[in-house]
């Protein structure tokens, strides 16, 4: 499945390319440099709260040099969430680009089952103040990544349910 869209973000106009498929795949120079993971633990989906940006979001962030996107996942929902990833799976990808300068970036989308280490008190850069568990039919009251987010969950909750767990 692909979805090409179009949305506004920081005052800047931006493409999207939702791809479902292996993020290392199709590269032609652009370099792979982040993960978003939607995260059940149990029935709920884990959302991080951003206080610089005022915004909630799946846990995420940036690919560190020497870092696969698996590794990436695993310690941004434990740095964000304190969270422990138990299992994963890669549903796709999204290439970003913005339309004034056409620079490209590519961040994984990932599925995770999770449970939690302790209470979590904030991340270590501090950028993450608070989290939530959701249901999964509340996630647009706190981000909607439009078209390619509807799949991007609805493809999580596939994975989820065919795992029988």
């Amino acid at each position: 499945m692909e979805i090409k869209s179009q949305y506004e973000y920081h005052g800047r106009l931006w493409n999207s390319h939702y791809v479902e498929g292996d993020p290392n795949i199709n590269l032609n120079g652009i370099k792979l440099n982040g993960v978003h993971c939607i995260c059940f633990y149990g029935d709920k989906i884990v959302i991080v709260y951003e206080k610089k940006k005022s915004m909630w979001s799946p846990p995420g962030g940036a690919i560190e040099p020497g870092e696969t996107y698996e590794e990436a996942s695993i310690r941004e929902v434990m740095e964000e969430s304190n969270m422990k990833v138990l299992y994963q799976e890669t549903i796709g990808y999204q290439d970003v680009n913005r339309v004034d300068d056409n620079l490209t970036y590519r961040q994984a989308r990932m599925f995770c089952i999770v449970e939690p280490y302790s209470d979590f008190v904030v991340d270590p850069d501090g950028d993450i103040t608070e989290i939530k568990l959701i249901d999964s039919k509340d996630y647009k009251q706190y981000f909607d990544w439009g078209e390619s987010g509807d799949r991007i969950l609805e493809r999580a909750l596939e994975i989820k349910a065919s795992l029988k767990i």
